[in-house]
């Protein structure tokens, strides 16, 4: 992160002596302990030669493959989308694997689809699901037959004719399938209705292989609505479609010859060279059959994407569709798109879309990582906000403040879980929080701080500051700890605690616990470190206390894997042996189970003010704690956390007066 950006710490660190004798212990009511809040952190995963101990993967970490080359049609009239696939396998685990098991999503819609049993009253509309029509392993010389499948719920197992060798074992899995289009946004897949032609939003449209990792072997949990674990590897995909729908999808287009015109081929070339936003097609174009290079029939759309884990795509014959260019870390550049319906355009809502998007990009490559996809997407469909590599689906009727807010959330997804390949099903604040976390930084950075701070849905959405809101989060004694199992999380509590928690956490790490100086690049270091592979929750504690100097398990502890409380307080202010020329005694205390470092901030007689920070290791072996603060005048007042950058509890106590 470049210097103009880093927020200094809340107050100079100053130095902290005893007094000579502890003060009182906190009252019978206090509910901390030192030796419970201090104790060390169980670790959720061991280190071992896999994962080490300093939170990078080990001398022996592997990680499995899947590459798809994928052939699909749509049909628009009957919403039937079919297609074939072939998935080539490697299997670098020491384990020879005897089953594989896939994802099949689109039995979500089925009304024996165990996540239809939640609270979400999801779907309403129901389909028949996944449609397997054929399963076929084709081994190392060529030679295919057929394979046992079996479907349970979302997962299929495909029973291998013979074991995948270990290390590097490869296989090819070809596989037809088909299923209807939902018309219900909420499995992240849908088709919605527009005037000018129905726009058709494909996500988890193919199986998938699930992982199959050194920390569980095959994860299968089904899909129940939380999100994506999945392998990365190499993508080559078609669609056909009939011929006057535009199609949007992940990756490079390779083929813009056969399914754009003239026209739109050198528009699209001057938008690769052009910061300014080109129209590919424009409102005016939307109506007219010569923006199609075919009349009648259908056109194939051909797409690669390299290294991805995922790939989905938009499909309508009522896209406008324009573009500009990114401009990424040294020297290179890739391409910003927007596709929407007439009825989404204007210079206050997608309009301005590509131009928030290639702002965020641009954000996010020079502060975290550099882009690494030739293209970013915003669609435009019913998706309230939903992310894949590449491309994002965003609503339609989302403008002005909502849709930049929406575009950087949804885009900001590419550095989690799409570069960092976290697992959303099972630790969803890795993927959110993390992700919300950067949106705080992009949002005074967008356009010198227009629309700072960040203020929505998704973070400190209430009155009071951020550290207020929370405090008043983690007072819900029904309210879950951010590592609690994704689907496990009550709606109610996902954006409180998935989102806005896990960022705030963040947050309190940069600019009050290890200081912006050694956050930032030990952050952007575990970005760099697990791109493109599978962290843990314990890979990201271990890495960032390792690389930022600082045991941080209380931390970890109280604020992850508990919600625990923060409360100070100011007991008394009295002149230090008799004296104000001998400097101040001040009482403070902690009453709570959670530790954060605070601000001490001294009030003198004639106005001006002396800040001291009480750093956590004071609690370590005591409730109460004498300050004594140099100085030869009297003290007015002094009061803890003056900024209201802690979650505390209770505010009534912060503060005391000298007699």
């Amino acid at each position: 992160m470049t210097v103009s950006l880093l927020r200094p710490l809340a107050a100079a660190f100053l130095s902290i002596a005893a007094a000579g004798a502890l003060a009182a212990e906190a009252t019978p009511a206090s509910h901390f302990d030192p030796l419970e809040t201090f104790a060390p952190f169980a670790w959720p995963h061991p280190a071992n030669a896999m994962r080490d101990a300093s939170g990078k993967p080990g001398p022996m970490f592997w990680q499995n493959r899947a590459d798809y080359a994928i052939q699909a049609k749509l049909d628009p009239a009957t919403r039937q989308l079919s297609g074939t696939e072939t998935i080539t396998y490697t299997n670098h685990s020491p384990d020879a694997l005897d089953v594989i098991w896939l994802q099949v999503e689109q039995n979500r819609y089925r009304k024996d689809a165990r996540g239809a049993f939640g609270d979400e009253k999801f779907p309403t509309e129901f389909t028949d699901g996944e449609h397997i029509r054929s399963v076929e392993v084709e081994d190392a010389s060529g030679h295919r037959q057929k394979a046992a499948w079996v479907i349970s719920d979302t997962r299929m197992q495909v029973t291998l004719p013979a074991p995948l060798k270990a290390h590097d074992g490869k296989l090819k899995l070809h596989i037809a399938w088909d299923h209807t289009v939902p018309g219900e946004f909420g499995g992240r897949t849908d088709w919605n209705a527009n005037k000018q032609g129905d726009i058709f939003e494909m996500a988890q449209w193919y199986p998938r292989v699930c992982v199959y990792d050194d920390l569980r072997g095959w994860d299968t949990q089904p899909f129940l609505n939380s999100e994506f674990y999945l392998e990365y590897g190499d993508f080559d995909y078609r669609v056909t479609v009939p011929s006057d729908m535009i199609v949007v999808g992940s990756g490079e287009l390779l083929n813009p010859q056969d399914v754009l015109t003239k026209t739109q081929l050198k528009r699209l070339d001057e938008a690769r060279h052009s910061d300014a936003t080109v129209m590919i097609r424009s409102a005016a174009e939307v109506t007219d059959p010569a923006s199609r290079p075919k009349q009648g029939g259908t056109l194939t759309w051909h797409f690669a994407m390299k290294n991805t884990r995922d790939v989905a795509f938009g499909a309508s014959k009522a896209f406008i569709w324009d573009a500009a260019r990114m401009n990424l870390p040294g020297g290179k550049t890739s391409l910003a798109m927007s596709a929407y319906p007439v009825e989404s355009a204007g210079g206050k809502a997608w309009g301005v879309a590509t131009q928030n998007l290639k702002k965020s990009v641009e954000f996010f490559s020079k502060t975290y990582f550099p882009y690494p996809y030739p293209v970013a997407i915003n669609e435009a469909g019913t998706a309230g906000g939903m992310e894949y590599p590449g491309i994002t689906f965003d609503h339609k009727k989302a403008a002005g403040p909502g849709l930049r807010m929406l575009i950087a959330h949804e885009i900001g997804h590419t550095w989690f879980p799409m570069i960092v390949g976290s697992n959303e099903r099972r630790d969803a604040w890795m993927d959110e929080g993390f992700n919300t976390f950067v949106d705080v930084y992009e949002a005074e950075a967008f356009d010198g701080g227009k629309f700072a701070p960040k203020r929505d849905s998704e973070y400190a959405p209430g009155k009071g500051t951020p550290a207020e809101q929370i405090a008043a989060i983690l007072a819900d004694p029904a309210a879950p700890p951010p590592m609690t199992y994704a689907d496990a999380v009550k709606e109610k509590y996902r954006h409180p605690i998935t989102y806005f928690k896990a960022a705030f956490g963040l947050v309190l790490l940069r600019e009050q616990i290890i200081g912006p100086e050694r956050f930032d690049p030990a952050f952007r270091r575990y970005v760099a470190t697990w791109a493109y592979k599978h962290p843990s929750p314990s890979d990201f504690f271990r890495f960032m206390a390792s690389e930022a100097g600082e045991d941080l398990d209380w931390f970890w502890r109280g604020w992850f894997a508990h919600n625990w409380q923060f409360d100070m307080s100011v007991d008394k202010v009295a002149p230090a042996n008799g004296g104000w020329k001998n400097g101040a005694d001040i009482t403070v205390s902690n009453h709570d189970k959670l530790v954060l470092p605070n601000t001490l901030q001294v009030t003198y007689a004639d106005g001006s003010q002396r800040d001291v920070r009480v750093p956590v290791e004071t609690w370590m072996q005591h409730t109460s704690y004498v300050v004594h603060v140099d100085g030869n005048q009297p003290v007015k007042s002094a009061v803890l956390d003056p900024k209201h950058d802690l979650p505390d509890a209770d505010r009534g106590n912060d503060r005391a007066s000298a007699p």
